[in-house]
């Protein structure tokens, strides 16, 4: 572990990453338990395992202290994003509404785990899957309990966005630029990649042979 690098992970500099991806995760998941007409529990539920579902994952597989246990902070945005969602109505929920959400918590998350896998001692490229496994698992937990196709069968960019952000963090810290400025730009290029995607439906090619 990297003392100095682990407190500018954890700097109010770049803890904005780490909200902001549990908070549009948690309420991509409410979102997608108002699509299905939940209650309030199932909106609650699928927002905190949307929303920390990711990191859980990280912080055990890099033997860090997982990062919700210690504090009341998390689970209060992941309520705070279900609720907010349980009050909007439903014309605001409709459309793409869910993945852009998800473009959001996809960069954040991307860009965050990667930063906290370098700052724990792992090596470059598993630091870059650190980030992408961040950004990706919440989802594709959120999918699967609620019965809908994974988000890794869509045809568009999705986890190549996140692996874009993931190795834009660590490039970029590697290089010496501090982690907070490696983590904004890399939130800028995969939540544009994503976009893109999104808007004009960018794809990679698929297996024909």
């Amino acid at each position: 572990m990297d003392p100095a690098r682990l407190a500018e992970v954890l700097s109010p500099a770049l803890a904005w990453l780490d909200y902001a991806g549990v908070f549009v995760f948690a309420a991509s998941g409410a979102l997608l338990a108002a699509k299905k007409q939940q209650t309030l529990v199932t909106f609650l539920f699928f927002a905190v395992i949307t929303g920390v579902g990711g990191g859980t994952t990280r912080d055990l597989l890099i033997g860090a202290p997982v990062f919700w246990i210690g504090q009341n902070a998390m689970l209060l945005v992941c309520i705070g994003a279900a609720s907010l969602v349980w009050m909007l109505p439903r014309r605001l929920l409709e459309g793409r509404l869910l993945d852009w959400l998800d473009a959001g918590g996809l960069a954040a998350y991307a860009s965050f785990g990667a930063a906290k896998g370098l700052a724990f001692g792992v090596a470059p490229i598993p630091a870059i899957g650190m980030g992408v496994l961040t950004a990706c698992l919440g989802g594709i937990i959120r999918d699967v309990l609620a019965g809908e196709p994974s988000i890794l069968m869509r045809p568009e960019l999705y986890v190549t966005a996140a692996a874009l952000s993931a190795a834009l963090t660590v490039g970029l810290v590697l290089a010496g630029l501090p982690v907070a400025a490696a983590g904004a730009i890399a939130f800028a290029a995969g939540f544009g990649l994503r976009a893109l995607a999104i808007i004009r439906g960018w794809s990679l090619p698929g297996y024909d042979r």
